[in-house]
């Protein structure tokens, strides 16, 4: 397993997100290059991909971790998990999230939120093995 934090936007990555995407969600287009660009380059986002078995292999799953500051101190969140569904059952997912922990903790975050759809178990399963508990909190969305 090879994770690492995406610094420049190739061909590849672009080729990546346009496999991995439609395995998210549906209703969304992929990325496209200057949306990638954009993500990499902003100060308030990581964005990981792991390749299986090696740093040889395809890119065979994504996460981005947004970091960012409020007046009570650093936040942390994860957003897009995508493991390829060819290569699910690996510990692709965890890896890219225990990575994405320990980022979040250097940077300052006392801890890291997400969201799941309950419809994904096997992700939901993941989360809760890893540690992490349902916030009891309403959940507001605004959309335009």
């Amino acid at each position: 397993m090879f994770i690492v934090r995406v610094m420049v936007v190739t061909d590849e990555l672009v080729e990546a997100f346009a496999r991995l995407i439609p395995q998210l969600k549906l209703d969304f287009p992929p990325p496209s290059r200057p949306e990638l660009v954009a993500l990499v380059s902003s100060n308030s986002s990581v964005l990981l991909v792991a390749r299986y078995p090696d740093e040889e292999a395809d890119i065979a799953g994504t996460l981005s971790l947004i970091l960012y500051r409020v007046p009570t101190g650093v936040r942390a969140r994860v957003e897009d998990v995508i493991v390829d569904e060819a290569m699910r059952g690996k510990g692709i997912g965890e890896a890219l999230m225990r990575y994405a922990l320990n980022v979040a903790r250097d940077s300052g975050a006392d801890g890291v939120a997400l969201t799941s759809n309950p419809k994904r178990m096997a992700a939901n399963r993941l989360y809760q093995r890893l540690g992490f508990k349902p916030w009891r909190t309403n959940l507001y969305f605004y959309k335009f």
